[in-house]
């Protein structure tokens, strides 16, 4: 690199590299209770968006568990093999499939519930309310900004 030519931001001072570090520190022990759960991070979004949206479409579960739509496919076919979805064709367009969270789907959020509040409750404790409802709604309003890359 030349002398003239700028430097990149230390990696301590680089957003994504900030956030990636952030997510492993936040997902390491829920992996540990996915996996003693038997379902993987992707599944556990999209089961925990359906049941707090009720039922969905594909598009928007995709939308709404930050899944491409090619990788939701996959995981809705495994879901369903698991009985922890129920797919239905849609009411006034039979192209259209309608997804929604299984009794069983429930079930398996309900019992790692205990396990997720307590994880939940660690990081709060470790890293104070104030500062995690403040990078929340940081990371919220970041999530609004117009998604079009600036010329």
């Amino acid at each position: 690199m030349g002398m003239n030519q700028p430097r990149p931001t230390e990696t301590n001072r680089s957003l994504p590299i900030a956030l990636l570090r952030a997510r492993e520190k936040v997902m390491g022990p829920i992996r540990n209770m996915l996996s003693n759960a038997g379902v993987t991070e992707q599944q556990w979004r999209v089961l925990r968006v359906l049941d707090e949206m009720g039922t969905l479409d594909p598009t928007e579960i995709a939308d709404r568990s930050c899944l491409l739509l090619p990788s939701l496919t996959r995981i809705l076919q495994t879901l369903e093999g698991k009985n922890l979805i129920l797919r239905e064709p849609h009411p006034t367009d039979r192209r259209k499939q309608q997804i929604s969270i299984s009794k069983s789907g429930r079930q398996l959020i309900l019992d790692n519930m205990e396990e997720s509040q307590r994880l939940t409750a660690w990081l709060r404790d470790e890293f104070g309310q104030d500062k995690l409802d403040a990078l929340l709604d940081l990371l919220n309003e970041l999530d609004q900004l117009d998604r079009h890359t600036p010329s």
